[in-house]
């Protein structure tokens, strides 16, 4: 596939995201699965029934429509697409294909993301991303979903924030394997890197002509007390090796939260200024800190994959969205090409080591009954993402 054939969307993508693990509910053929029930993990709770959203995806973009949002991200699963090693699941690929369809039956581009956390147990057992094979196997499995999926793929992800995959999980020892080493973050990071190519490769092979990238967690970092040599080495390992990698793919998505002070010691977490439910500092500004950031290193297009805030407060949520847009459009204005906006989440859903205590969605999702309430949030966005800029001139 050459570059004059790929096909972007004429208009801007304003969107939503999930990952199938966070929402969809008993995939238990997962490191993820395993690892919660450790009680060493960390994990609260587990993830369960999720937000039952395999059954219930009708209904997830059914409220997507409603809101006038024209794009939906979400990702597919590996653990059920290739459950054992080399065994593929036709019903599974049938099941997604239904997905992609119901998001094209409604007008919704159907953006997939092949990796976003989580790993087949028979690939976490046998090393997972140390593993020399998992270039090959990963591209294996993107080539079986670019060939059973491509023809109605409108955006592809390879890898959702492999960074955060090698820092949480090989130096912060918070997600699977739980390492805590620099060299081998270091070597994750790199052999992220070389996936997502091989993933690129693959889905290039098969039908479709739809943009392929991956999507990078980025920050804004503010070095305090003596942090400047750390805030140069976690971010050339985190964004700026990744940034430089990717000249030849599509677009670059760029997903961001906050702000994060580093001391000489590591991660400050006493600083003064509003927080979320996460802790974080309250930040939208990060969306055009790090939008502008990334169109810097690469001269590639740029879709903000994620950017949201978790809260109980549903006005600090408004607040937010409405001052990141006021950030995207001032890169906009600048030049910079940006083709899309995705808010992070459609639903409350599974949030990982926190469980389901962060309220990261526009859309409130019953714990017991799976029932679906959209919060004033939804409304709000639908409405702002309809009439931008015109919506974000309002505010200023």
């Amino acid at each position: 596939m050459t570059t004059d054939r790929i096909h972007f969307p004429q208009e801007f993508s304003w969107g939503t995201a999930t990952s199938g693990y966070q929402i969809e509910g008993g995939d238990s053929n997962t490191d993820w699965w395993r690892f919660e029930r450790d009680p060493d993990s960390g994990t609260v709770e587990p993830c369960g029934d999720a937000c039952d959203s395999w059954n219930r995806y009708e209904e997830d973009l059914d409220i997507i429509q409603s809101l006038g949002l024209n794009a939906y991200r979400f990702s597919v699963e590996w653990s059920r697409i290739e459950p054992t090693r080399g065994a593929i699941s036709q019903a599974t690929l049938d099941h997604y294909r239904d997905v992609i369809a119901s998001c094209r039956r409604r007008s919704i581009l159907p953006v997939v993301t092949l990796h976003h956390f989580t790993l087949p147990l028979w690939v976490a057992d046998a090393g997972g991303f140390e593993n020399p094979d998992i270039e090959h196997w990963i591209s294996d499995y993107a080539r079986v979903v670019g060939e059973a999926l491509g023809d109605g793929i409108g955006i592809a992800c390879t890898i959702n924030e492999p960074n955060i995959v090698a820092l949480m999980g090989y130096l912060m020892a918070s997600f699977p394997p739980k390492v805590s080493s620099w060299e081998r973050f270091v070597d994750v990071n790199r052999v992220m890197r070389a996936c997502h190519l091989a993933m690129r490769g693959a889905l290039r092979e098969g039908p479709g002509n739809y943009p392929i990238g991956f999507a990078l967690s980025m920050q804004e970092y503010e070095a305090v007390d003596g942090g400047d040599d750390l805030v140069n080495s976690l971010r050339h390992e985190m964004e700026d090796e990744y940034l430089r990698s990717c000249d030849d793919d599509d677009f670059i998505g760029v997903q961001c939260y906050t702000k994060i002070f580093l001391d000489a010691n590591g991660l400050v977490e006493d600083f003064e200024g509003e927080r979320t439910e996460m802790g974080y500092l309250f930040w939208p500004q990060c969306v055009e800190y790090t939008v502008r950031r990334a169109a810097q290193f690469t001269g590639i297009p740029i879709i903000v994959t994620e950017n949201g805030i978790g809260t109980n407060d549903d006005e600090q949520r408004i607040r937010y969205l409405g001052e990141a847009l006021q950030g995207l459009k001032k890169v906009q204005d600048e030049g910079v090409d940006v083709r899309g906006y995705f808010q992070w989440s459609l639903l409350d859903n599974f949030e990982w080591t926190f469980g389901y205590r962060p309220k990261f969605g526009i859309v409130a999702v019953d714990r017991t009954t799976f029932a679906r309430t959209p919060k004033p949030s939804a409304q709000w966005y639908g409405e702002a993402a309809r009439n931008y800029p015109r919506s974000v001139a309002a505010l200023s």
